[in-house]
């Protein structure tokens, strides 16, 4: 699914998922074998490859949920 990352004015790092029309702040970050995985403030986790560092924001990626 196609996610955009950015950051709020208190810079948390937000994922927005259109076509759920959800925001979520990123409570945690890790290092995963499919890539990078954020854990989302409602329990969601998504892994997200090849996600280049550093994080440049705004930016919409393909996302994949895992829980």
């Amino acid at each position: 699914m196609k996610v955009m990352l950015r950051q709020n004015s208190a810079g948390q790092l937000l994922v927005y998922v259109a076509k759920k029309d959800l925001e979520e702040e990123v409570v945690s970050q890790t290092e995963g074998s499919e890539g990078k995985i954020f854990t989302l403030a409602n329990g969601w986790e998504l892994a997200i490859p090849d996600l280049s560092e550093p994080l440049k924001l705004p930016q919409t990626v393909e996302a994949k949920r895992l829980s």
